[in-house]
């Protein structure tokens, strides 16, 4: 019986990770779950599937969520001290899928406790790579990647040796914007943002895919992981998203995963590592489907992918301040007060600032220093809004 717990339960990869673990009850002993408003969802979910604890984000409804558990033993918590508490309940097995930099506290926990961490929050990485790589080794812990990309790349290198890798490719669908001429991108509403064409998740990275932000990021988490060099790593747009990474090694052989656009793929292999074991996914008719498609990205049109490579040349805090400005920039998408091309505006804007901040900069990546820089790129991006950049 294996003790799990899913932050981020009620989001698309939570939902997911909960399908798997109901097709085989017996076998999870569910810990805890965590979810934003969608109270009814974490109720019925920490119902079904009997947990301890069920956490929601926001304080203001906790009275919800204490009535709609009332009477099934379940305790109900909110808020992010609450969140922490359930982390660092013991579990074999955690998935990370809260959206954004809240993601990171959580999982460090959790990896203190020496669980195995199922990571699909990718501001991880990107904001504390070394660190959360570091807290993994020194408490005997192990990071999975769930991202489609990285663990695609993570099952590419099984049983290979990370030092005959000459590069590493991973692809990105384009998003729902990929065939629009660049003309028409800066007019693009949040209900077009919103839409993908091939994967069904949330609002917020089906828009960072049409921007690239969502790229941008899991080419920093790469490098992370995996520890290869920026210039190492390749992107491709390939529409049909089919073909989710490939590795390539010194003897020039390409190692391609190949698989459904379906994110139960990478949550079961995480789920059931080191085993491989039957998932109810499609199975592709490569006859069926005749041929995959690809071509290199425009950065004029995605000028993240850009923005990614120079985060990684500057390294240290960048990877923080650079997360936290696309969040906020996002933010102020979704609420009107800022056009799709110039979410990338104030990004860049941020990072320019904050290059000028060196002793900033510069500072060990520990946990309180990420929440300073992210706290300050947050603040910079308002300011860069409010001047009309």
């Amino acid at each position: 019986m294996r003790r799990v717990s899913i932050f981020g339960a009620t989001g698309s990869i939570g939902q997911n990770t909960i399908d798997l673990i109901a097709r085989d009850p017996a076998n999870y002993d569910v810990v805890a779950l965590s979810g934003g408003r969608n109270i009814v969802q974490l109720a019925r979910d920490a119902q079904d599937l009997r947990a301890e604890v069920a956490v929601t984000a926001f304080p203001e409804l906790l009275p919800d969520l204490r009535e709609a558990l009332d009477g099934s033993g379940i305790e109900a918590a909110a808020g992010k001290t609450a969140l922490l508490e359930a982390a660092a309940r013991p579990a074999d097995w955690v998935m990370s899928s809260i959206v954004g930099a809240a993601g990171l506290a959580p999982g460090l926990i959790a990896l203190e406790q020496g669980a195995t961490l199922a990571l699909a929050n990718k501001e991880s990485l990107v904001a504390a790579g070394p660190l959360l790589m570091e807290t993994a080794r020194k408490h005997n812990a192990r990071v999975l990647p769930v991202d489609s990309e990285h663990s695609a790349i993570f099952q590419g290198l099984v049983g290979e040796d990370i030092n005959a890798v000459e590069r590493i490719i991973i692809t990105a669908s384009g998003g729902a914007f990929r065939d629009w001429p660049m003309e028409k991108l800066a007019t693009a509403t949040l209900a077009e943002a919103s839409s993908h064409p091939n994967w069904n998740m949330g609002q917020r990275i089906t828009i960072d895919s049409a921007s690239m932000f969502n790229k941008a990021l899991e080419v920093i988490e790469v490098k992370e992981f995996f520890g290869v060099r920026p210039d190492q790593i390749e992107v491709l747009v390939h529409p049909e998203s089919m073909v989710h990474a490939l590795v390539g090694f010194n003897d020039g052989a390409l190692m391609a995963h190949v698989g459904a656009p379906d994110m139960r793929h990478a949550i079961g292999y995480a789920l059931h590592w080191p085993e491989r074991r039957e998932l109810p996914v499609a199975r592709l008719d490569l006859a069926q489907i005749g041929q995959l498609t690809f071509r290199d990205p425009d950065l004029q049109r995605y000028p993240a992918l850009r923005l990614a490579y120079e985060v990684m040349e500057k390294g240290g805090l960048f990877g923080a301040a650079f997360n936290a400005a696309k969040e906020r920039a996002l933010d102020h998408f979704i609420a009107g007060k800022l056009g799709f091309l110039d979410m990338a505006r104030i990004v860049e804007g941020v990072l320019d600032r904050l290059s000028a901040r060196t002793c900033d900069m510069a500072q060990a990546v520990t946990l309180a220093n990420v929440a300073e820089i992210d706290q300050l790129a947050r603040q910079e991006a308002d300011a860069l809004l409010a001047q009309g950049v």
